[in-house]
């Protein structure tokens, strides 16, 4: 019934008319802790909407094409509305030289791990002489810089490494490799956000070695690991997304979580 009664009173909002949607979210924003930010956040909550609004004439949209990333750091107008995806934590540069731009980049997420293989049961190897381990130790460089070309066979030259929670999805050495290749490699990506990625990326998920190809991959005018301003740490901005799906990332800054949060909520 009450709905009911809210459709009776309620005046319909031509969706063409900007300046009616901002006035709308304007005035439910002057209830909010950030109500000094509105002339900021209504732009970017209208605009994100519109953004993922599969036809004019739509009535509904799915919020969870909108992602929010907070990063501490900086003040609520700092905030922006970015056409494309971030991603929080920034690219891995474990060795000298390691890539942190990249231009007319070709992008692999995937799922399966950069590190030596691991039985399926607990084993104990026992190594009586120097000779052995350094056969160990050959044939994990080898294997994992098998891993690594076929990585850069595929013409990839980013790589989203998604996180593993049964062994180290990478280590060092192949962090070494996909450097020395000019790869600008992401690391822990949860796996709740590889839907996300996928669908404003155009991307495949890649579950093995052997199925990096060319077909798989997202493309982007550019990757950049950035430095936040006002001691935010490091975000990677993916920007000019080639057949970008209907999705758009919502950069939120604050001094601390509890003006995040409101932002968010609001």
């Amino acid at each position: 019934k009450t709905i009911e009664i809210l459709r009776s009173v309620s005046k319909p909002i031509d969706l063409s008319d900007r300046e009616s949607l901002l006035s709308a979210v304007d005035t439910c924003l002057s209830s909010k802790v950030v109500a000094g930010h509105a002339d900021l956040l209504a732009p970017i909550a209208v605009d994100s909407v519109l953004h993922i609004m599969e036809t004019s004439e739509s009535t509904n949209v799915d919020l969870r094409d909108i992602r929010m990333v907070e990063q501490v750091g900086g003040t609520v107008d700092d905030s922006e509305l970015v056409q494309g995806l971030v991603l929080q934590k920034g690219s891995n540069k474990a060795a000298s030289g390691g890539v942190s731009q990249m231009p007319n980049a070709k992008i692999a997420l995937i799922q399966y791990c950069l590190s030596a293989p691991k039985t399926d049961m607990d084993n104990t190897v026992v190594v009586s002489d120097y000779n052995a381990m350094d056969r160990i130790l050959r044939e994990e460089r080898k294997y994992i810089l098998g891993q690594c070309k076929a990585i850069k066979k595929s013409g990839a030259n980013v790589v989203l490494i998604q996180k593993s929670i049964l062994r180290d999805a990478y280590n060092e050495l192949s962090l070494h490799f996909l450097a020395k290749m000019g790869i600008l490699v992401v690391t822990d990506i949860e796996r709740p956000d590889v839907d996300f990625i996928c669908r404003t990326l155009d991307c495949t998920p890649i579950a093995h070695p052997d199925q990096c190809k060319p077909e798989k991959l997202g493309h982007a005018d550019h990757v950049g690991d950035v430095v936040m301003e006002g001691g935010g740490g490091r975000v990677v901005k993916f920007t000019g997304i080639k057949d970008q799906g209907k999705t758009v990332t919502v950069l939120l800054r604050g001094s601390n979580d509890l003006v995040l949060a409101e932002a968010t909520r609001s």
